[in-house]
């Protein structure tokens, strides 16, 4: 074998030998890239699949919640709130044993109620709303409602008849259909200012709900509680609002009695003396800007709210409501003889009754004047909140005396709230 020879063959085995070692790499190469690509992609496919799961549940969660129209709730427990025993909460859990979803503090439940048969079929049944109570709860809803007698100056006149059909037909075991939580009164959570609020009577009970759950949750918000009554005798749950001042500094009670019992000390059984007004208000709280939130009878709205008003505190850090009849009636335009008799010439038609009857202009709502002319309407809270009243309108126009809570089908009106704007027509 020639030195030529023997080169050109030591070369070729070099050349095959790199070439062996080049493909062992690029395949050693491309193996070690799948795998890292696969390790890759694993977890955030684990991920979008954790992530897809947790919506589905949470969508699945939120569905299961929610129910539509009425649903059937049994009493667990139900005790009486105040000494004069006018005041009993009723703690109410669903019949499915589904959970409860949460509600805004402050809101109300609507309920329908049966009633003897008296021979009016508008009579049948009773709405009714009442506000919560307590802060939201996964097992069941609280409302506090005082019992209703007859006016005082008007005893031939009957008690309210939803508040004793409460205390006296009502017990644990008790099943009543009640509609989910609503109301545009309720507390802003996402805002960071102090509160205050402002109850007078049973206006209490949508701010129990609000102070609970404000405490429950940890806030440092600073909260004021302005709490107006005749007397101690009234107070709702008092030695539970006295241990929560006690227990949060930022929380500052102030129980006010218009009337107090002679055995009642100033100073030690109560804060003020008088009924909760603006000068309280301006002599307690500091310079600054606060939420107002505000439920009492239809003296106390009128006078604190146009106060606050003057004060110049902005209308959105007001928020209020009238429980019962006893509605805040917007005062926008003054009546004058001039509105008094272009309101006599309107003229409201009730299709269905064949009756069409010249308005009167003393009337509060159309449903009061429906009422007095014999109209048979439907009708529950009678303060815009439950719906009940809702009407269609077949041509004219109303407009409302405050804003509803309950939700308005377009071509309809609350009829408890609304006057007509000229003549009108109405499906009743």
């Amino acid at each position: 074998m020639t030195t030529g020879t023997l080169a050109a063959l030591i070369f070729g085995v070099i050349l095959l030998q790199l070439l062996v070692l080049g493909l062992v790499g690029y395949y050693r190469r491309k193996r070690d890239y799948r795998v890292s690509t696969t390790e890759q992609a694993r977890p955030q496919a684990d991920t979008l699949a954790q992530e897809t799961a947790l919506a589905s549940e949470k969508a699945s969660s939120g569905n299961a919640l929610a129910w539509e129209g009425f649903r059937i709730f049994e009493v667990i427990r139900r005790c009486h709130e105040d000494a004069a025993l006018s005041i009993c909460s009723f703690y109410l859990a669903p019949q499915d044993g589904k959970p409860l979803p949460d509600f805004k503090p402050g809101q109300f439940l609507t309920f329908k109620l049966p009633l003897p048969d008296d021979g009016h079929a508008a009579n049948k049944v009773l709405v009714r709303c009442y506000s919560l109570s307590d802060s939201p709860n996964k097992d069941y809803y609280r409302v506090s409602i005082k019992r209703v007698p007859a006016p005082p100056d008007r005893t031939d006149l009957p008690p309210g008849r939803g508040s004793n059909y409460f205390h006296e037909q009502v017990q644990v075991g008790s099943h009543l259909q009640v509609r989910a939580p609503a109301g545009h009164f309720h507390l802003l959570e996402e805002a960071s200012l102090p509160v205050v609020l402002i109850a007078g009577g049973i206006g209490i009970t949508p701010m129990l709900s609000i102070l609970n759950s404000l405490l429950e949750r940890g806030s440092e918000r600073q909260i004021w509680l302005f709490y107006g009554v005749r007397d101690g005798s009234e107070v709702i749950m008092k030695e539970q609002l006295q241990a929560l001042a006690h227990r949060h500094a930022h929380f500052h009670l102030h129980l006010c009695y218009s009337r107090p019992d002679e055995r009642e000390v100033l100073g030690v059984d109560f804060h003020h003396r008088g009924r909760v007004d603006v000068p309280l208000l301006v002599d307690t709280l500091t310079l600054g800007r606060y939420q107002f939130y505000v439920c009492g009878p239809k003296a106390m709205m009128e006078s604190i709210v146009p106060g606050l008003q003057g004060l110049g505190i902005d209308s959105a850090d007001i928020h209020y409501e009238s429980f019962g009849p006893a509605s805040l009636i917007k005062q926008d335009k003054p009546e004058t003889q001039e509105s008094v008799a272009k309101a006599a010439k309107q003229m409201i038609s009730f299709s269905r009754s064949g009756r069409r009857i010249a308005w009167d202009a003393q009337a509060e709502c159309l449903l009061d004047f429906a009422e007095s002319q014999g109209v048979e309407v439907v009708s529950g809270c009678r303060a815009g909140s439950c719906g009940s009243c809702q009407t269609p309108i077949e041509s004219g126009e109303v407009e409302y005396n405050q804003d509803p809570d309950a939700d308005i089908e377009p071509g309809h009106c609350l009829l408890c709230i609304c006057k007509p704007k000229g003549d009108l027509s109405l499906a009743l």
